[in-house]
């Protein structure tokens, strides 16, 4: 049953990198996409709707990390599961906001 754990460190690491960008973007006062903007993902959400959706995120993503098994921060294992779904999420998102945004900009 170990490996359901590190599933849910991968998922709760990629939750909390989705709240960063929603988060930030919030807090600073300017709309972002977001999964409630028409249209969802490409169109553009107010800063109070990318705070929620960052608070979501950072709550599911700590509920998937700290209340599911065991996480150590000193086991490897446990902090390279986390790590990779933050990578794997923030590449994903790099890409979906880059096309938006003229980050995937060749060389």
């Amino acid at each position: 049953m170990e490996w359901l754990s590190y599933v849910s460190y991968f998922l709760g690491g990629a939750f909390l990198a989705n709240a960063v960008p929603h988060f930030v973007s919030g807090m600073t006062g300017r709309a972002f996409q977001s999964p409630f903007a028409k249209p969802p993902g490409k169109g553009l959400s107010s800063s109070t709707v990318n705070v929620l959706w960052g608070s979501f995120n950072i709550a599911v993503g700590y509920v998937l990390i700290v209340r599911v098994g065991a996480f150590d921060l000193h086991d490897t294992s446990d902090a390279l599961a986390a790590g990779l779904g933050t990578l794997f999420m923030a590449i994903m998102m790099s890409r979906v906001f880059g096309e938006l945004h003229g980050g995937n900009s060749p060389g």
